[in-house]
């Protein structure tokens, strides 16, 4: 089950920022659970024996750059509130748990008492145990009611693989209840048959977000009976919902309690999260509503051993000569085969679907090679699957007919693998709370767990594998969203319209910037005002407007040429750079080829082939200042944050061999630009400040170039943002600051916040960025400082010392009080920093000279 409540000195839950680190391992504490037979040590060799025989080899050895122990902690137990029904107990202890932990009973307190509550504690403490028995609890006295539904509760999670493994859990941990507890996944894999009874009879439903969003609220009526009861809302994995999709998340929450309150229900909401900062301040901004933070993890860990690993320098070279270091990629799928070959049970996590088929491919390969009854023990497991593809990789995994997966984050979320013994994550996720999100995976059963992370060529990577002190010794990030960003909100006022007249006393739920959009939208003539209430005008849904996840646009289907087969989708944002012809697709571990690419009618053409190379698009950008907020001098130069324009173009797509990343060639693609308008930090430069740090104009295009690309590799330490949510532009001479200036954008429309928080932390980020460059060996710039994978202009050109001299200029200038406002949470902060010059500049676009 996913509550993996264990006896102290067992368990694997991951709190490791609030653990002083050790330099030995500490051997794990006998389980004595009377109710297990107590494991034979000797059949599970330790997470330091496994990383042992990993590193075996003096080649191998060497890419360890650190190794952090963390020790096992025992657990506080506690008592249930009195409040709890007996018989709920009496179904948790059947399970084995006679006792919960201090933080459980605490959260179920809360939630009895009415108050919404957020527990943020590690990985695979019992935060599902922590909800469900007050929601169970009440469940059951609802089904004593004459409809015998007299209380009903949704469960929200962030995939539709966790919502899947959720009802699993719920079901074996309800069924002394007999039918009390009816739980039931709706969603779109949800038969049109089921959905009905799930409608009238299930009182705990559990859905996803998007479902909530076009398929719940719009339909309201006929789920009118089970608003009307709704006592708790479930959103779990909590911390998953930031940036634009958090934003968009946080809307749809607000629809939601904007029909309960019409149906006279008025739910508390129940929030589980990774160990994050502030998580009652996050959780606030999501649901609009007062929470009370649980945080104090009183759940017990096993031993974790956590390893850094650099891929060694090949001999091939990289563009304009730069020394490369092997793929993430490949390095992975090497430890995967390792540990499959040695019968440890193993996930591989990696960005990207592509990745995930890439490293099943090469696992495969070399096991084959090795026994090849193992080759069918590993397999891939990312979205974009079929639904009966997921649900057969997800009983293979449970039932331990797979011993190596490859997995993207659509397994990172609270999905119960038990009995993993280690985790291989394929380069940074982008926030150290996803980090230990995916390292927690490992050690569920209460074993001790291994954890290594494997660096990725580039200059995030490079720079956090050689201080470990900014992965162990920093507290994790704040949730960043942006509840009233113009373009999340306006869509989302239209769909509540559509569910139900809009009126002014509901616009203080959605937030302040109704204001300026609902004029907006009824110049739009999307809604229309009669009297005091906005009413939706179309006769189309208005929750088809956007796509929540912010891919925009509908996804595009994936068909098998030869056959009329559907193998998947990808997002329309993606298809451009994913599913160009010429592209190389993975599905399943097999290669296909793009043959065309349709964007009227949304449908890439492919055939099944084997070509030995992977391909990479590259785009060229283009950005114009619309409005500048706010800005800061530093010293002669600015520091600035605003509104853009950015167009962007795909223009062709490199084929790199497979293994090496060697470029083989360069294909022109002709695909439509796009436009996008959005939040964007910005700073500018002198003629004194360049002559200054001794740039000339021979140099001057390069240095801006690496500065960009460095701080862009780096942001996502400072901002919840993976690389790829991020866009830059460098430009000698920008006609709107008549200026050398170089950008950072949010890639979404009207921001995601990442931008923002870069402003804020603009010092520490951009001295981060410096000292990442200045660090690196390469003579004169490589993959793990200047060179971007992204890069349009095939990192031309680009001039390594000259970026440091500039950003070395530029820091000086930076005032002593930075414009940070100490929590993320937006720009109130920004205030505090107008004794160090912060300029705020009214609406409206500057001019552009």
């Amino acid at each position: 089950m996913a509550f993996n409540h264990l006896p102290a000195g067992v368990h694997d839950a991951l709190a490791p920022l609030s653990v002083t680190p050790v330099t030995h391992s500490v051997p794990m504490a006998k389980n004595h659970r009377s109710d297990r037979t107590p494991a034979d040590p000797a059949s599970r060799p330790s997470p330091g024996t496994i990383l042992d025989r990993l590193a075996s080899g003096p080649s191998r050895a060497a890419r360890i750059t650190h190794t952090e122990h963390l020790p096992p902690r025992t657990g506080r137990h506690a008592v249930w509130p009195d409040r709890i029904r007996t018989e709920v107990i009496a179904a948790v202890q059947a399970c084995g748990i006679e006792h919960p932990w201090a933080h459980q009973a605490l959260a179920a307190e809360h939630a009895l008492d009415g108050d919404s509550v957020v527990v943020a504690t590690g990985t695979a403490s019992g935060k599902s145990l922590a909800y469900l028995v007050p929601v169970m609890s009440t469940l059951l006295e609802g089904s004593q009611a004459p409809n015998g539904r007299g209380a009903t509760a949704l469960y929200l999670a962030p995939t539709k693989a966790l919502a899947a493994d959720q009802c699993r859990a719920v079901k074996e941990l309800s069924q002394p209840l007999g039918n009390a507890v009816r739980p039931a996944v709706y969603d779109g894999d949800t038969p049109f048959e089921e959905r009905e009874w799930v409608r009238q009879y299930a009182n705990y439903v559990l859905t996803n977000p998007d479902m909530l969003h076009r398929g719940i609220l719009p339909s309201h009526p006929r789920w009118a009976s089970f608003l009307k009861s709704l006592r708790y809302v479930v959103i779990d994995e909590c911390h998953t919902y930031r940036g634009v999709f958090g934003s968009h998340v946080a809307q749809v929450i607000r629809r939601l309690r904007r029909l309960c309150a019409r149906y006279d229900s008025s739910p508390v909401f129940l929030l589980a999260s990774a160990t994050a900062a502030e998580p009652a301040v996050a959780a606030r901004r999501l649901t609009g509503l007062p929470v009370v933070e649980v945080a104090d993890d009183a759940s017990p860990r096993g031993e974790v051993v956590f390893a850094l690993w650099e891929p060694p320098l090949i001999e091939l070279r990289g563009e304009r000569g730069a020394p490369v270091r092997r793929t993430a990629t490949a390095e992975t799928a090497d430890l995967l085969t390792d540990l499959t070959v040695q019968g440890v049970r193993s996930v591989a996590f990696v960005r990207s679907r592509r990745g995930a088929e890439l490293i099943l491919v090469i696992a495969q390969e070399k096991l084959a090679e090795v026994d090849r009854s193992l080759v069918r023990r590993v397999a891939a497991y990312r979205g974009g699957y079929l639904p009966e593809e997921r649900r057969a990789l997800e009983r293979a995994l449970h039932s331990g007919d797979l011993l190596g997966l490859a997995a993207t984050t659509a397994l990172e979320l609270g999905v119960d693998v038990s009995g993993l013994d280690a985790v291989v994550i394929a380069g940074y996720p982008g926030t150290r709370a996803s980090l230990w999100q995916q390292a927690g995976r490992a050690g569920r059963s209460g074993q001790g767990a291994l954890a290594v992370l494997v660096a990725r060529d580039d200059p995030l990577d490079t720079f956090l594998v050689h201080h470990p002190e900014a992965l162990f010794g920093q507290p994790v990030e704040s949730t960043v969203l942006d509840p009233d960003n113009p373009y999340v909100l306006a869509p989302h006022l239209c769909a509540a319209a559509a569910e139900a007249p809009l009126t002014e006393e509901d616009l203080d739920l959605f937030g302040p910037a109704c204001a300026d959009v609902l004029p907006q939208l009824e110049a739009a003539k999307l809604l229309r005002r009669r009297t005091r209430a906005w009413h939706w005008t179309r006769r189309e849904r208005a929750a088809d407007l956007t796509d929540i996840r912010g891919a925009g646009g509908r996804p595009v289907q994936v068909v098998e040429e030869g056959t009329g087969r559907l193998l998947g989708t990808v997002d329309a944002g993606a298809a451009h750079s994913t599913v160009h012809e010429g592209a190389t697709h993975l599905h399943q571990g097999r290669t296909y080829l793009v043959r065309s690419l349709d964007l009227e009618d949304s449908v890439a053409l492919v055939e099944q082939a084997d070509p030995p190379y992977s391909t990479v698009a590259r785009d060229t950008t283009s950005i114009s200042i619309l409005e500048t907020g706010t800005e800061i001098p530093w010293g002669a130069g600015r520091l600035c944050y605003g509104s853009v324009e950015v167009t962007n173009q795909v223009v062709s797509y490199l084929r790199r061999r497979l293994i090496t990343g060697e470029v083989l060639g360069e294909t022109k693609l002709d695909l439509p630009p796009r436009t996008l308008r959005t939040r964007a930090v910005w700073w500018t430069v002198t003629e004194d400040q360049l002559d200054e740090a001794r740039i000339t104009p021979e140099i001057l295009g390069g240095s801006l170039h690496a500065a960009e690309h460095a701080s862009i590799g780096m942001l996502p330490l400072f901002a919840t943002c993976d690389r790829w949510d991020i866009g830059g532009v460098s430009v000698p001479l920008h006609p709107d600051t008549l200026l050398p200036t170089v950008f950072v954008y949010d890639g979404h429309p009207g921001g995601a916040g990442f931008a923002e928080r870069a402003f804020h932390t603009a010092c520490a980020w951009l001295t981060a960025t410096r000292e990442a460059i200045a660090s690196c060996e390469c003579e004169a710039g490589c993959p793990s400082c200047i060179q971007s994978p992204k890069c349009g202009n095939g990192n031309d050109p680009l001039h390594k010392r000259g970026a440091v001299r500039l950003l070395t200029v530029l820091l000086r200038g930076a005032p002593e009080k930075e414009a940070d406002d100490g929590d993320g949470e937006g720009t109130e902060g920004i205030g505090e920093t107008e004794g160090a010059g912060v300029i705020r500049r009214p609406p409206g676009p500057r001019g552009r000279r």
